[in-house]
């Protein structure tokens, strides 16, 4: 009995013993009210600066993203501390999520974290796209292609807005999902003496680029239809001189010679306008459209929505005004038009949000206009956000009707920014229209460090328009230009008499926006002959002729007509574009390499033989100032295109 009660009694206090040792340890004093957590995120095989990755602390909302250095600065609550640790989680795409605990004894913890790669079997590796053989799935070496046959192409005017669906496979799942991007037929040469003017309207939009990054990352090539090679060239900042005089934004232009074209020159048109920082802005009264319906419920969805759209939350002022308007089943007011210094309830609004029903997308942006038009600000900024993976599937959905919608409410003063979100159905070609239509621009947010990009770094343009309608029209002269192709802005081609009327809408300019645009010149007399395509000769009238006496010296002849965003009447800038070409400068070589990546996904027939590696020498070479990485992230995208391609063998073989 005495040798039970002993036994029970050593394990009684053994058991007490190990309860103590495992119970947090108890406070003596007051912990601090807060507690800064810096460091850097950096690849554990090679210690790389990792720029975009996720850091936050496990049980509070405290979260940041690292910078360009890799480098991160996270502020946690002092009541998260327990037991004298917080615990610290690290993702990244790409990467293994790192959850680890970090010891505290003061206010100020340093701690680097090292992520390692995530592993990417080559039996898991898909390659999509599409090519003129039939559907079929099958493996080359070890890595499985897919091959889904092309739409129809479409023919005459509705070929540059005809919808093909880009049924690529699920990473992981052999079933076909429902993204889908507008049919882009490429640019072809055009003969100086048959068609001198060329016309188009400017693109700010930068998805594409963000969209084509979340494809090689996960291991995949884009389809070609989500290349647009415009929206890529403009995802950079250029180095642009400042507007001066009457008109809000600059225009540059320069000539150098192609680099994936011997004998043929390189055109660059620039278009800047300059920065507006944040406390110089308008008032802004924004209503956050959120798509809560079921197909928003992974974490590149709805949760990302949610981080995105805080940190533009932190950017507000106490005149700045909010709203948040849901759709799924049906659309509802979550919160009403609220001061922006009220943060709290906002963020409180924001974090309450859970995906689930189907989408009425139609209902939504109805009833989110309403808002917008009843707490419209005279003079300020009055615009929709909307966030959403494109998916309207009920009520009001069609193309046409949300077009009409969006146009009406841009004429009375009611802009529209689109921001896309996730994977397996994104509805791009939707999205990208009816941001077009709404005098406002659409960005595809993959992570993080996209939503600070676009919320943050650039929210002047994101959110303020300084010129409406921006149309370009560039005139060649037959005496000096045989033919010229303009590179990308397939979907922004406008007829030249909408040049001069003011009827047609156009695109929008944003402060701090540059814009810039490529045309590949074939000068008269270039060895290898005009690829222009040509025609009989005329019957009834004789062709045109050049002035004897016009443009000596010029090129070519550039024009912008622009509205101020309050106007309704155009005005015009003219520049005359010199002949002589001279050595390319940092900004039009970092250009031609961008334009030179995009050809190589979109397999152009018009990359001649440029190679990844030429591509990734010539960015190298122009990357000069990179501040934020952004220059640096594109040739390690150049780099993994071409192992990817390496990887895939003869692949390409069923694009």
């Amino acid at each position: 009995m005495w040798k039970t009660m002993l036994a029970w009694s050593a394990a009684l206090v053994l058991g007490v013993a190990a309860t103590l040792a495992a119970a947090p340890a108890l406070r003596t004093g007051p912990g601090p009210a807060q507690v800064v957590v810096a460091g850097r995120v950096l690849s554990e095989s090679g210690g790389t600066p990792l720029a975009g990755a996720e850091v936050r602390e496990a049980g509070t909302h405290a979260r940041t993203v690292s910078g360009a250095d890799g480098a991160y600065r996270l502020v946690v609550p002092g009541e998260a501390v327990r037991g004298g640790k917080l615990v610290l989680e690290a993702r990244m795409i790409g990467y293994e999520t790192l959850r680890q605990e970090v010891r505290v004894t003061g206010d100020e913890v340093r701690r680097d974290l090292h992520l390692h790669a995530a592993a990417l079997a080559l039996d898991a590796l898909v390659v999509t796209g599409a090519g003129e053989q039939a559907s079929r799935r099958e493996r080359i070496g070890d890595v499985q292609v897919s091959a889904p046959p092309p739409p129809p192409a479409p023919t005459g005017a509705a070929a540059a807005r005809a919808h093909a669906p880009s049924r690529l496979p699920v990473h992981g799942n052999p079933q076909w999902n429902t993204e889908s991007y507008a049919y882009v037929a490429e640019n072809e040469f055009q003969a100086a003496d048959r068609e001198p003017l060329s016309t188009f309207s400017i693109d700010v939009d930068r998805a594409s680029y963000s969209n084509v990054r979340r494809f090689l990352l996960d291991g995949r090539l884009p389809p070609r239809d989500a290349v647009r090679i415009e929206e890529m060239v403009n995802y950079f900042s250029y180095a642009h001189p400042e507007p001066r005089g009457e008109h809000p934004f600059s225009v540059v232009t320069e000539v150098a010679d192609a680099p994936w074209a011997p004998g043929h020159r390189l055109l660059r048109i620039g278009v800047h306008s300059p920065r507006v920082e944040t406390d110089r802005l308008p008032p802004a009264n924004l209503v956050f459209l959120v798509d809560v319906s079921g197909s928003m419920q992974s974490p590149d969805k709805l949760p990302l929505v949610k981080q995105s759209l805080r940190m533009l939350v932190d950017q507000l002022r106490p005149q700045d005004r909010v709203a948040l308007v849901v759709y799924a089943g049906a659309a509802g007011l979550v919160l009403p038009s609220t001061p922006g210094s009220d943060r709290g309830r906002i963020l409180d609004a924001l974090e309450r949000l859970e995906a689930g029903g189907s989408t009425a997308g139609g209902a939504g942006l109805r009833l989110a206009y309403q808002v917008a038009r009843d707490n419209q600000v005279r003079g300020g900024n009055n615009r929709v956000i909307l966030a959403t993976d494109g998916d309207f599937n009920v009520g009001v959905s069609s193309d046409a009707e949300m077009i009409r919608l969006v146009e009406e409410k841009r004429r009375e003063g009611t802009f529209l920014t689109v921001l896309g979100f996730g994977t397996g159905n994104l509805k791009d070609s939707k999205m990208e229209q009816i941001a077009d239509h709404g005098n406002g621009n659409y960005a595809y947010i993959d992570n993080l460090l996209e939503a600070r990009k676009v919320l943050v770094s650039e929210m002047g343009g994101t959110l303020l328009t300084v010129a409406k309608d921006v149309k370009l029209q560039v005139e060649f002269n037959p005496a000096r230009v045989a033919s010229y192709r303009l590179i990308g802005y397939e979907n922004r081609m406008l007829a030249a008499e909408d040049f001069n009327d003011d009827r047609k809408d156009a695109g929008e300019l944003g402060a701090g926006h540059s814009v810039v645009a490529l045309y590949e010149v074939v000068p008269v007399g270039a060895a290898g002959g005009d690829p222009a395509r040509g025609v009989d000769p005329l019957r009834y009238q004789a062709p045109a002729r050049p002035a004897a006496a016009g443009g000596r010296g010029e090129l070519a002849f550039v024009k912008v007509r622009y509205k101020r965003p309050d106007g309704e009447r155009s005005l015009l800038m003219e520049h005359p574009v010199a002949e002589r070409a001279g050595a390319a400068s940092r900004e039009l070589s970092f250009a031609a390499a961008v334009a030179g990546f995009g050809m190589l996904l979109r397999e152009s027939e018009h990359a001649g033989r440029l190679t990844p590696q030429q591509v990734i020498a010539l960015a190298r070479e122009s990357r000069g100032e990179d501040r934020e990485g952004y220059r640096a992230e594109l040739i390690r995208l150049v780099e993994l295109f071409r192992d990817l391609k390496a990887a895939g063998g003869t692949a390409d073989a069923g694009r």
